[in-house]
């Protein structure tokens, strides 16, 4: 059952739901900090931040309301040579002081966005230390991008990857021009500060300029960006329509509330939900120990103890995707939960009689309400078996570490290079023969076997899959839940860019 369904039981019509009149600006609560452009090659970007880019500072391609890709700084463009090479025609646009951009400013952008990264897509800490861009690991299939003519570029693959134009929408890849600082749109700063208001930026690609320069205020968007509870508390007062980047953490805050259930909405985002298994001394060494600890986790308790028909995980992939075979299901997962507990608890007492003292297990999670009801849940599965388990920060060291990610693009490889945070030699080999694959055919049957290795090493413990909800008031018709989880602030209601 989705869990959007017990959510929007109880409210008959739609319309009786809304929080607040149709005038005015759009007001969007964000979580997390106050929105700033960034460049997303030097520093992590947060949910206010991504929307601040992606509203300002397009990238070729762009997600529209129900994360399908739309038109961006491209207006149009063909996939050929069996898809080892992407040309894009640019649409006329400027950097928002009429400035026009040229395909040798997004060649440079582009360059300069995936330079970091390339050499190796797999996703692990050595990768990342090379690219702050997180896309950056995973481009590392493009040979070069070049300038064809002045309103064509070509980018050249050295291996086909199909969805590429995903990662092109994601808001890491948007094209910013740092000096002076400004973007293609699709909204311009029209005020800034700490809550920037956002104005449609003009389209010289439509009829009736004059229109586009006419005020409309409905049309505006001021962004907020602060703390899950005071973004509740500001829908909750109807003082802004939309509250966006909802997690797991911060879930329970809407059980404080008198928030109709029509206005949550959920997305069925995919990606991975889990903890990873970041130190592998002492008990965690080996695969079987690190096997019943996952196997000894009631997920069922953990989801349920959040939310409401939150779906649980026991396997890294979610389907098969471009896999050349079924995902990897543990071998345990054939147990009751009883079973499973009474077997882990078997090796953890045959661990302590050769290695006297407690085994103590750190897990890193965020901060939030949701945290601590996944660590209780999580703990309590441990010292079921003899665990003792000891909660620290996110940033913290510790043997496992939460990974709460959405999935930018449909390929089991993201799935399992994410999952891979400290895997084996042989899981990260076999990552990167799936990397190399020359072809389609022979990059699924490679994937399969990292599937494999990854299932053998047993350095992911998956426990569900991304929670993400936002709060929505019917006056943003245009709002839809999508697997991406992304909703751009252009595509909000029906009448803006």
């Amino acid at each position: 059952m989705p869990l959007t369904a017990g959510l929007l039981a109880g409210c008959a019509l739609l319309a009786a739901c809304d929080r607040r009149p149709d005038t005015g600006a759009v007001v969007v609560s964000a979580i997390g900090g106050v929105p700033h452009v960034a460049d997303a090659s030097r520093v992590a970007l947060d949910t206010p931040a991504r929307l601040l880019m992606a509203s300002t500072a397009q990238g070729l391609v762009r997600f529209d309301a129900a994360g399908q890709i739309e038109p961006g700084i491209a207006e149009r463009w063909i996939v050929i040579d069996s898809g080892m090479s992407y040309i894009f025609r640019l649409r006329e646009g400027d950097w928002g002081d009429g400035t026009p951009v040229t395909a040798e400013q997004v060649v440079a952008m582009l360059q300069k966005q995936i330079g970091g990264g390339r050499g190796s897509d797999s996703g692990d800490a050595r990768a990342g230390a090379r690219a702050r861009n997180p896309l950056a690991p995973f481009l590392t299939a493009i040979d070069e991008i070049v300038v064809m003519t002045p309103q064509v570029i070509e980018v050249r693959l050295s291996r086909p990857r199909p969805d590429l134009l995903k990662l092109f929408a994601q808001p890491e890849l948007a094209l910013l021009r740092l000096r002076p600082t400004g973007g293609t749109g699709p909204f311009r700063v029209a005020r800034s500060g700490r809550a920037p208001l956002l104005r449609p930026a003009f389209d010289p690609g439509q009829a009736d300029p004059d229109d586009q320069r006419a005020a409309k205020p409905q049309e505006d968007v001021r962004l907020i960006g602060e703390r899950a509870a005071r973004a509740i508390a500001r829908f909750a007062n109807r003082d802004s329509d939309l509250v966006s980047g909802g997690r797991f953490v911060d879930w329970p805050l809407l059980a404080t509330t008198d928030i109709t259930p029509a206005s949550i909405r959920v997305d069925p985002a995919v990606g991975l939900f889990g903890l990873a298994i970041v130190r592998r001394d002492g008990f965690m060494a080996d695969a079987a120990n690190r096997a019943a600890v996952s196997s000894a986790i009631d997920r069922s308790a953990v989801t349920a103890a959040i939310a409401p028909n939150w779906d649980a995980a026991d396997r890294i992939l979610p389907d098969i995707l471009d896999s050349a075979a079924l995902p990897q299901v543990p071998a345990w997962t054939l147990l009751t939960q009883d079973e499973r507990r009474a077997a882990a608890r078997q090796r953890v007492a045959a661990w302590t009689r050769q290695t006297p003292g407690p085994i103590e297990l750190r897990i890193a999670l965020p901060a939030g309400p949701g945290a601590t009801l996944l660590y209780a849940q999580v703990a309590a599965s441990l010292m079921a078996i003899g665990i003792v388990p000891r909660r620290v920060g996110i940033d913290d060291a510790a043997e496992l570490k939460l990974v709460d990610a959405v999935a930018p693009y449909d390929s089991a490889r993201w799935y399992l290079a994410a999952a891979c945070v400290a895997c084996g030699d042989a899981a990260r080999a076999a990552l990167e023969e799936a990397r190399e694959a020359p072809t389609l055919a022979e990059r699924g049957v490679r994937i399969a076997a990292a599937d494999a290795a990854m299932n053998e090493d047993v350095a992911f413990i998956p426990l569900a899959r991304p929670l993400r909800w936002s709060l929505v008031t019917a006056r943003l018709s245009q709002w839809q839940a999508n697997t991406r989880a992304w909703h751009p602030l252009n595509r909000l209601r029906p009448d803006t860019n």
